[in-house]
């Protein structure tokens, strides 16, 4: 059936009100993220911890009538973590993209003392008992009861006194390896120095604005705006090859050492609490309960796409001796060569050529049109401000409740790539909402896009993390400890992971156009069904990669091992088995920072998400579907358990039936 115009005049008119310049309503003094100094972050550190054990301690010592109100208790805990984010989300986003280096170096301290604090805040056994003995009858404050009991417990809160000691000693350290890692690739000014020859292949806006050294040579660094394009388009394998290696060791040799000890104070940590393994530890709060469960899952992962792999292997190897003139028994696809010819395969059976897209989905038109997506499904709005920033190109945007006009959040974008800068993508939770005192939240998106125009995967990032804003900005939690994205590991990327669909449907890329500044081309049905195709062609290989990013993480996490030796055996063990001289674990960033035997998790949410995604089939731009799902599962935060929002919100129990017909290429038109 035909949309008519109409039809699409009616959704253009939906989303049009989403995204405004105007002036936010008056509501009272806008919270914004405190732009710390070098100078200022050991005394602002310094001084909020003390206040914060000032309030632990007056919490410890609540008399036994105040403390026989459940409610009181959880106030005071609220009021303490309130002051707790206040310190740490701006001193952890800071410290990822300030472009002061001083600013950048001196967040680590404080947040290594964060660490120390919440340690100390977590083994105390006197406060662990008056929480403990509260009852609350309310279900919010029962699982927050459980969840803060929780936190104790792995803490080591009942652990003997030296047992104790070095649980704080381990956390302490696992901190400060964290930090060194991630500085270790961040701040990775590396250039490579590439001949006019091999850059042959690049287009031609491309090498206009790659730097040149005085003889004419090219130079590249590791910023994905760069590294990404170089691999899909140039022609000279070697150069390739050359360039995949030196960024997959960007963060080596330094950084497999990190890791190596990292899993190593894990599973000491494990030891501690009498566990065979960190894997053990960490999953028994999520909802794969346990390690046995996420093995079943990712075997099942493996049957589903191990064929597939294969196939599109072949496909890739026939391609390549059929353009090349090259004996087919004589072809192998290397993995520097992967990305080279899939894109040259996408273009010859679907016209799809990612660099050519980027007229399409210009990056403010895509920015503008996701907001809008956004406001029409969820019922706000984004009205952009001028507040102080800690870089020229951030932008602000108060989030607005369109039935109320009252300020409900805020969101900074940091978009573009610079020296110094968190090199992914990703979004930064770094004030989370509290109804019970009437806090808003602030969350940030930070990312590396090419400032002209996004290409297919580029504008799924876009959707991805803005996912993330969402489920932070949206929340109505009532306490903090709930907010946001404050949920199992296993489903945090679900909602993220949904929000992607709407970069793969003509109803809803059909309205891009509007929002572009200058004329760019309609995105018509053709074109949609040749990026589905292209998006689908190559999910084998795609599928079968993070099953061996997830399986290494399991296999780490569970037997141990020294990491490069484990990673060179389970590469080896992949159709285009290991790359010689490349030491991937050294930049595997995700176990460094919370996705330790969690990494599963990607694949595991995206299960939930598109399960969750069927509600909107045939509605994609349903306000009142957006609403139910909105209030089911975006303002709830952590209130309930994962399986619990969902049910919630599909009516039934989730279903793993959609991801894997999406493995298989048979997923419902």
């Amino acid at each position: 059936m035909k949309r008519s115009l109409p039809q699409f005049l009616l959704s253009l008119a939906m989303l049009a009100p989403a995204i405004s310049f105007a002036a936010a309503p008056e509501q009272g003094a806008r919270p914004l993220i405190p732009l710390l100094k070098a100078g200022e972050l050991a005394s602002r550190c310094e001084q909020d911890l003390s206040g914060l054990r000032s309030k632990v301690l007056a919490l410890t010592n609540m008399t036994d009538l105040e403390a026989q109100d459940a409610k009181v208790v959880f106030r005071e805990w609220n009021a303490m973590q309130i002051g707790l984010e206040d310190l740490q989300g701006p001193v952890a986003l800071l410290m990822n993209v300030s472009p002061d280096p001083a600013v950048r170096r001196s967040a680590e301290p404080c947040q290594v003392a964060i660490t120390k604090f919440a340690t100390e805040l977590f083994q105390n056994e006197r406060l662990y008992q008056r929480l403990k003995a509260t009852n609350p009858a309310d279900p919010i404050e029962k699982k927050l009861r459980q969840d803060i009991l929780d936190s104790f417990d792995d803490t080591g809160v009942s652990l003997p006194p030296e047992k104790q000691a070095r649980m704080k000693a381990i956390l302490e350290r696992l901190t400060q390896l964290k930090q060194e890692f991630a500085r270790n690739i961040r701040d990775n000014r590396q250039k490579l120095t590439f001949t006019p020859a091999e850059m042959q292949g690049l287009p031609p806006e491309f090498l206009a604005k790659a730097k040149r050294d005085s003889g004419g040579n090219y130079q590249l660094g590791f910023e994905y705006t760069e590294f990404h394009p170089f691999m899909q388009y140039a022609d000279n394998e070697n150069a390739r090859r050359r360039y995949l290696t030196a960024f997959i060791n960007r963060g080596t040799p330094r950084n497999l050492q990190l890791m190596k000890e990292a899993a190593a104070l894990r599973q000491e940590m494990a030891a501690l609490f009498g566990m065979p393994s960190y894997a053990d530890f960490a999953l028994r709060r999520r909802m794969a309960g346990k390690p046995a469960a996420v093995n079943q899952f990712l075997a099942e992962v493996q049957q589903a796409v191990t064929g597939l792999e294969k196939a599109e292997l072949d496909e890739l190897r026939e391609y390549k001796a059929k353009t090349t003139g090259i004996d087919l028994a004589s072809v192998r696809i290397e993995r520097w060569d992967t990305p080279y010819w899939q894109q040259k395969m996408k273009k010859a059976l679907y016209d799809i050529d990612q660099n050519a897209l980027r007229k399409y989905f210009p990056t403010d038109a895509s920015v503008k049109w996701t907001m809008a997506l956004a406001g029409t499904l969820y019922g706000v709005q984004f009205r952009q401000a001028e507040v102080p920033v800690w870089h020229k190109d951030v932008r602000y945007y108060d989030v607005i409740d369109s039935k109320t006009l009252q300020r409900i959040g805020g969101i900074y974008l940091d978009i573009f790539p610079r020296e110094g800068k968190y090199g992914h993508a990703a979004a930064f939770g770094t004030r989370g909402a509290s109804t019970l005192t009437g806090r808003t939240p602030i969350s940030v998106l930070v990312a590396n896009f090419n400032r002209e125009g996004l290409d297919a995967t580029e504008l799924e990032t876009l959707l991805h993390e803005f996912g993330h804003i969402l489920h932070g900005v949206l929340s109505e939690t009532r306490y903090a400890d709930h907010a946001g994205t404050s949920v199992e590991r296993d489903f945090v990327e679900a909602p993220s992971q949904m929000f992607e669909e709407w970069g793969r449907r003509s109803e809803s890329l059909a309205l891009l156009p509007a929002f572009c500044s200058t004329p760019c081309p309609t995105v018509d049905k053709g074109l949609v069904q040749r990026l589905k195709a292209a998006h689908d062609f190559g999910r084998g290989i795609r599928y079968a990669r993070q099953h061996l990013y997830a399986n290494f993480d399991m296999a780490l996490h569970q037997a141990g091992g020294e990491p490069l030796q484990l990673w060179q055996k389970m590469e080896g063990a992949t159709p285009q088995g290991y790359l010689p001289g490349t030491e991937f674990p050294g930049q595997f960033s995700h176990l460094m920072g919370g996705y330790a035997a969690g990494y599963y998790g990607y694949m595991w949410s995206e299960v939930i998400a598109l399960d969750m995604r069927s509600r909107f089939d045939g509605r994609m731009l349903d306000p009142e579907v957006g609403m139910a799902y909105r209030k089911a599962i975006l303002a709830r935060g952590g209130e309930l358990r994962g399986s619990e929002l969902v049910r919630g919100f599909l009516g039934r129990e989730p279903d793993s039936k959609a991801f894997f017909n999406e493995i298989g290429g048979k997923r419902a038109k």
